[in-house]
């Protein structure tokens, strides 16, 4: 290394050796870049692939950086008033240590949810890890950006007295600082909470304000809701910790649909039951499971019937519904017409004395 230096030495100046240092860096990553991309499209290994599509960028800068670092390390022994030449590249060379560490963390996310089996009708098991490994990729960034400005700071003493003089002034400013962030605190640890006990899941259906969704988006602070017609609700995070909401697939995605009809006491309801069977054993929206048809209720002029029918998710559940109330007042109005409610009531009208006809 020093005969590579004193060869390079040119009147003492340090610039060529840096950028000769440089070149060798670009070479070397260069060749790193290639051979992962070459592995990649040859071989069948999901980590190469990620690393080639999230990792090659960053290389080109950190592998020139860290050549540089090494070797303005060595020349400043000898140089020691060129020792700037170092605490730039080593400045350099953590700020981009930092951004490969978040392509890391991306690339582990990118391999974990990659294994994650979604096309299940039940994917509640799958949903649950997604949301933890958002959760927890987030949570370490964090920690990776303020680890690295924090090493960033301290690898200079005159920045490091600086920092202690600076948070030893101002205790009174940080309990100031620190009632003042409460709320956001409170969301952050709200978010901790819900990543690992999950109320609540990415994809989840639930019922908040009124509303039917799907959660969208579980961030640091808030989680975004997907109204059922494409409108966004935003929600503070600790909204789900302290208030009552309906998750629909907590821990199942099946889901129990009903579909209720008023009708007068002429219907036939066991013609209504093998209807609503016969419906339900040619729709692929039923999973087979449960159904029932029954009166539920009786009103001075009609009676309730309830059909019940199960479904593999919300969104199955919802259109079955759709489908066996379409169905089954189809089959009402051409088989038995007499059972609706509004013609009983007429056909009494027209009986009682005085009544035109």
């Amino acid at each position: 290394m020093n005969e590579f230096l004193e060869l390079l030495d040119y009147k003492n100046s340090p610039w060529l050796i840096i950028l000769v240092a440089g070149l060798i860096g670009l070479v070397l990553s260069a060749i790193i870049v290639k051979a992962i991309a070459i592995t990649a499209r040859r071989k069948d290994w999901p980590i190469i692939k990620a690393i080639h599509q999230n990792q090659t960028n960053v290389l080109h800068f950190f592998v020139p950086l860290l050549v540089i670092t090494l070797i303005t390390k060595t020349y400043i022994l000898s140089h020691p008033r060129y020792e700037f030449t170092h605490g730039i590249s080593k400045i350099a060379l953590i700020a981009v240590s930092t951004w490969l560490m978040t392509r890391i963390v991306i690339i582990v996310e990118k391999i974990l949810i990659d294994k994650l089996d979604f096309d299940q009708p039940n994917n509640n098991e799958a949903r649950k890890l997604f949301t933890k490994i958002k959760f927890v990729k987030r949570i370490i960034i964090i920690l990776i950006v303020v680890i690295g400005v924090s090493i960033l700071l301290l690898s200079f003493d005159s920045v490091r007295q600086y920092g202690v003089g600076i948070l030893t002034s101002a205790g009174i400013f940080s309990v100031i600082i620190g009632f003042a962030a409460q709320k956001s605190l409170a969301n952050l640890l709200a978010g901790i909470q819900i990543a690992f006990t999950q109320p609540i899941k990415i994809d989840d259906v639930v019922i908040v304000e009124g509303e039917w969704g799907r959660i969208e988006e579980i961030n640091l602070t808030y989680v975004v809701v997907n109204i059922w017609d494409l409108r966004r609700l935003v929600l503070p995070i600790t909204y789900f910790i302290e208030k009552p909401f309906q998750n629909w697939t907590r821990n199942d995605s099946s889901l129990i649909g009903t579909a209720f009809f008023n009708l007068n006491y002429q219907t036939p309801v066991e013609k209504l039951r093998e209807k609503l069977h016969d419906i339900l054993l040619n729709t692929p929206l039923w999973d087979g499971k449960s159904w029932a048809l029954q009166v539920t209720d009786t009103q001075a002029q009609f009676m309730v019937i309830r059909a019940l029918m199960s479904a593999r998710n919300s969104s199955q559940a919802f259109d079955l519904r759709c489908l066996v109330r379409e169905k089954l007042i189809e089959f009402i109005c051409n088989e038995y017409p007499e059972s609706m409610p509004g013609l009983l009531i007429e056909d009494k009208k027209q009986d009682q004395p005085g009544s035109p006809g």
